[in-house]
């Protein structure tokens, strides 16, 4: 609970993954993808329940030893062609009576319960309906191109643009660590990104997005040489 406000926590991990298969129970130093997620948010000082949402049973099943409550989602919202703010939105109207939902994908591994409390805060201290998780992006976009149909360089953005990186001014993406939500804003406009959605910027070793083979050999070497850090 944060300022008198109860959250809820949803943590969506379906069976079916295209890039990764089971990517959300794969091992990794010793514990599955799923794991990490669930136990830095039962580090998190605001966080009332944490539900993991899942077709599946085995993912139920290590949700359920490592902690979490589960969801159990529907077939119809575990398919490819799914949208992945669905199983969010039936997730929270299962579980009713919460004033903020905080959505954690597996898939974020290296978040620590600091920055699930700090983005809660922002949002609550800003008052603003939604809160997500930000980084830096390395690709600046001043010093991106399209090309034509011979092939010749299109800047993507026109205008002067500074001869020193470090001049460039800082652009942001969307990490896919924290996503926080007023619960009915959320339930009425089925979506966490408005015009209204501030943001909470987190350093960039902190980032990871496990989607492929590679992100997943990156998250146990980083495990192997960080792990005190993982332990927040």
């Amino acid at each position: 609970m944060i300022k008198g406000k109860r959250v809820l926590a949803v943590i969506p991990a379906r069976g079916g993954s295209k890039g990764v298969p089971r990517k959300n129970i794969r091992p990794v130093c010793g514990r599955p993808l799923l794991a990490y997620t669930i136990e830095v948010s039962q580090r998190s000082r605001y966080l009332d329940r944490i539900v993991v949402s899942s077709e599946d049973r085995e993912i139920q099943e290590v949700a359920q030893t490592w902690g979490a409550e589960v969801v159990v989602r529907p077939l119809s919202l575990a398919a490819d062609d799914i949208a992945s703010i669905d199983p969010v939105l039936h997730a929270v109207a299962e579980c009713p009576g919460y004033d903020y939902v905080v959505l954690l994908q597996p898939t974020s591994p290296l978040r620590i319960a600091q920055d699930i409390d700090s983005a809660l805060e922002l949002c609550l201290g800003q008052c603003a309906p939604a809160c997500i998780a930000v980084c830096e992006t390395p690709i600046n976009p001043q010093r991106l191109f399209t090309l034509d149909a011979q092939s010749r360089l299109i800047r993507l953005v026109s205008g002067v643009i500074p001869p020193q990186r470090q001049d460039l001014p800082p652009f942001y993406t969307i990490n896919g660590a924290v996503y926080v939500a007023e619960s009915e804003w959320f339930m009425r406009e089925r979506r966490f990104v408005s015009k209204d959605t501030i943001a909470y910027v987190m350093p960039d070793e902190r980032s990871l997005d496990i989607d492929t083979e590679v992100d997943f050999l990156l998250f146990e070497f980083l495990l192997l040489h960080r792990m005190p850090k993982q332990n927040d």
